[in-house]
């Protein structure tokens, strides 16, 4: 009896030793725009710049690496069709 009252007040020590300690949270506790957001080229960078930049830009990891010209964004297009 005195063994089965010991496991009894055991666990529930455990139990209540457990719902003290900080939850953890999951995941990356790093922010994938920070990284992004400090990605330069000079005007005449070379292919290998551009690979750099491309691996850059996939920080997650989870996305293909993406090496191309630079793209216009919406707000470019409308300022250059304003222009000209």
């Amino acid at each position: 009896m005195r063994v089965l009252f010991a496991i009894v007040v055991a666990a529930a020590a455990y139990y209540f030793y457990r719902q003290r300690q900080p939850r953890h949270r999951s995941g990356s506790t790093t922010n994938a725009s920070d990284a992004v957001d400090d990605i330069n080229l000079p005007r005449n960078a070379g292919a290998d710049e551009h690979l750099d930049a491309g691996v850059q830009g996939t920080f997650p990891a989870s996305d293909p690496v993406s090496v191309s010209g630079k793209g216009e964004t919406a707000w470019e297009r409308q300022q250059r069709d304003k222009r000209g």
